[in-house]
């Protein structure tokens, strides 16, 4: 495996079930389909909508903020009922995810299929509803650390759904696809893509079955992955600004790391019978902290690069003045509740901070990001370490306050990591306060930490305030809930000490 187009690893779409948005670009581009007939589509640029976390927004407020900003498809990973509830009416196009975990089911039963489709797509195809145009069946399913487990379920899944759309007179309306990762192919050079020899029998099942339904390859790229797991890897070959090490193929040259893996793709369908598959990139993106590599300039750098190749309507060698039918930016909001086993940076990959402000300036096509609005925060007041106190015995509530709230921008190459000891310390008092929605009794550990209504915030490092508005998934923080958090904390506190 070349350090050029090493496999993709585990990425923020297998830890959590999030989703993602899709901006419409007014350019247009032609795409030749298998059946060599010319089909012009609209190439379209977004990100992903994401609920995997601690201060959920608004449904009502995202659609808003999706609509301020001319974003006008959204990806969804599940059937969200307050989402798609937000989403009627909007015109904004979705497309709604089944996870992974009920692919064994829908293979092996009609009728849940049937119920999913009634429960989850029809309900909402109504008047003034829902704009449904696709269901994406699992999320990455065939990635080489899931060994195997949902391979088998896939195409049987999609036949038994492809017959509930067609009883609900819906198979000409929404289309089934499945968003894979980019490990699902391999090779040294794009021109050699294949598919990984495990996999060879079953995607070309896969990409038969999305061919006959008029269907797109949906595919995950992330060079910041790449990057990330190979040191290797050159970094400028990571963007889109130029490189000293361009990969020669033949007759063509890679300048960046995304056109290298989605050519590589292309060259794996060719050799499956399908070269003129439309492709469709389900996630991409920069993440903005976390670890050394992820900050605001470089996430800037590759989605504004990003952008502005997909633009610029040059395509790839290998398909040249065709750039892939849509890209979903991952993500449109940060989510501090989803897994950090792939690396503290899983929480960070949002072009919005969690509360839906813009983290940085990106022009998705037609001008500069903009807030959400009526964003509903807690009462401007923080906290933080009691500075008269001795603080020698605050590790455990140290760490108990971080085994519940998100302070992974404290670790190395975090935005927050050199805030000195006694910064960390109130850090992390400050985000398990506003987690309890700023509780009186959240801020007391055993008597170190003190409410200040003084901003404690230093640069880059920010010390959020919680917001009031939506419901936080997974951790539902009603009162009740903020006193069962609060006597879990005390009794692992006792118990450490």
């Amino acid at each position: 495996m070349s350090p050029f187009f090493p496999k993709d690893g585990a990425t923020g779409s297998k830890c959590n079930i999030g989703s993602r948005v899709l901006l419409s670009i007014l350019a247009v581009v032609v795409v030749v389909g298998s059946s060599g007939m010319v089909v012009v589509v609209e190439s379209g640029i977004g990100v992903n909508w994401g609920t995997v976390t601690l201060h959920r927004l608004s449904p009502h407020t995202v659609v808003n903020l999706l609509k301020d900003n001319k974003i006008d498809k959204v990806k969804l990973f599940d059937a969200d009922p307050d989402s798609l509830k937000a989403l009627m009416g909007s015109g904004i196009e979705v497309m709604v995810g089944i996870p992974n975990d009920m692919l064994s089911l829908l293979s092996s039963s009609p009728t849940a299929s049937d119920s999913w489709v009634s429960q989850n797509v029809s309900r909402y195809m109504v008047k003034n509803g829902v704009n449904i145009k696709y269901v994406a069946v699992g999320n990455e399913p065939f990635l080489t650390s899931y060994s195997g487990q949902y391979q088998s379920y896939v195409v049987p899944a999609l036949t038994n759904l492809q017959q509930s759309l067609a009883k609900a007179n819906l198979a000409g309306i929404i289309k089934l696809v499945v968003p894979c990762n980019a490990d699902a192919y391999e090779s040294s050079l794009p021109s050699q893509g294949a598919f990984r020899p495990e996999l060879n029998q079953i995607m070309t099942q896969l990409v038969s079955f999305l061919n006959s339904n008029g269907s797109p390859f949906i595919v995950n790229i992330y060079p910041f992955l790449s990057l990330y797991g190979s040191s290797d890897f050159p970094q400028d070959y990571a963007f889109f600004d130029g490189t000293t090490h361009s990969v020669i193929d033949g007759p063509n040259v890679y300048n960046n790391a995304f056109d290298g893996n989605f050519d590589t793709l292309v060259a794996a369908l060719s050799k499956i019978g399908y070269g003129q598959m439309p492709i469709i990139i389900g996630e991409v993106g920069w993440p903005t902290d976390g670890v050394v590599s992820a900050n605001l300039s470089a996430a800037r750098a590759f989605n504004q690069g990003l952008i502005n190749h997909v633009l610029s309507n040059k395509g790839t060698p290998l398909r040249p003045g065709v750039p892939p039918m849509d890209i979903y930016l991952f993500s449109l909001l940060d989510e501090g509740a989803k897994s950090t086993l792939p690396g503290n940076f899983e929480r960070h990959w949002g072009i919005f901070s969690f509360d839906g402000q813009a983290k940085y300036k990106l022009n998705l096509g037609n001008g500069l990001l903009k807030n959400a609005k009526d964003v509903e925060y807690l009462p401007f007041r923080w906290c933080v370490a009691d500075p008269s106190k001795d603080l020698s015995t605050v590790a455990n509530h140290f760490k108990l306050a971080c085994s519940y709230a998100d302070c992974t921008t404290l670790n190395y190459g975090g935005s927050c990591n050199d805030i000195g000891a006694k910064g960390n310390i109130s850090y992390a008092f400050n985000s398990y306060y506003q987690l309890l929605k700023q509780n009186v009794q959240s801020c007391d550990f055993d008597g170190l930490g003190v409410v200040t209504f003084l901003d404690p915030s230093v640069g880059d490092c920010r010390f959020l305030v919680g917001i009031t508005d939506g419901k936080s998934s997974g951790i539902c923080l009603d009162g009740r809930l903020v006193i069962v958090l609060s006597l879990i904390f005390w009794v692992s506190y006792i118990y450490l000490v």
